[in-house]
């Protein structure tokens, strides 16, 4: 079952916090969406439109619109360069959650992201990839550093709780002699990449550069890789804002 969820900034549209306010999955040929209980808690949320009952899951056997208008159509000239952006195989298109799941769904004219809840790997470790937020409001000298990014090259964490938009914020810069701040780890996983730096042993964790997209937009620019351990009672999502209103979810298909 592919999972994802979906957030909403809730009141000033610049420094508002962030809820989750509903989970999208897809299992067995159908997607289902149900409202999570951060959507009760975010000032100013109105439901989707068609999807106007918080306590109802929704299903479908295509995905619903308000998601699918979130994907750049196959059709369109770049769509083979906007999978490459993000890290995909164009010969072999990810399943439409998948692809939600590292573009984040954004669009201009709302204040709605879509992400995944990390989980782990095979080998038990937290590896998570996503792009680099802010990166429009740097100078030049890091905009010009960007550039010179070669993939498997190491960032740097830096902790930045006097952020008045995130106390939660972390930003990665550069290494080397230069040391500059490049961007800001998308706001959806500073909370859970906190309690990865504070649990996992330095040297049981890394930040690289998974690809740098000097062609994309610049929200797809710089694609990043975190590589951790998976710390002890680690669980992601787990708050109270990311549980479904529904009282029960549909049984998924048989194995």
């Amino acid at each position: 079952m592919s999972t994802i969820f979906v957030a909403s900034r809730s009141g000033d549209p610049k420094r508002g916090a962030w809820f989750p306010i509903g989970r999208l999955s897809f299992d067995c040929g159908i997607y289902r969406f149900a409202y999570t209980r951060g959507a009760q808690k975010a000032t100013g949320f109105y439901p989707f439109t068609g999807m106007e009952n918080f306590t109802r899951i929704y299903q479908s056997s295509e995905l619903f619109p308000v998601f699918a208008n979130r994907l750049l159509a196959p059709s369109r000239p770049e769509y083979e360069a906007y999978l490459r952006w993000s890290g995909f195989d164009p010969d072999r298109p990810p399943d439409p959650i998948a692809l939600l799941g590292v573009t984040e769904g954004i669009r201009r004219t709302d204040w709605i992201e879509v992400f995944p809840c990390p989980v782990p790997d095979g080998d038990g470790r937290f590896r998570q990839r996503f792009f680099l937020h802010g990166l429009r409001h740097m100078g030049e000298p890091a905009r010009s550093r960007l550039a010179r990014l070669e993939p498997g090259e190491e960032l740097l964490p830096m902790l930045d709780p006097a952020n008045p938009a995130d106390a939660a914020a972390i930003a990665l810069r550069t290494q080397s002699g230069d040391r500059l701040m490049l961007g800001y780890i998308p706001r959806y996983l500073a909370r859970d990449i906190g309690t990865v730096l504070r649990e996992c042993l330095p040297g049981h964790f890394k930040f690289v550069v998974q690809q740098v997209n000097p062609d994309a937009p610049m929200q797809q620019r710089l694609l990043c890789r975190l590589e951790a351990c998976w710390p002890e009672e680690f669980q992601p999502c787990s708050g109270d804002e990311f549980q479904p209103i529904p009282a029960a979810e549909p049984a998924l298909c048989a194995a």
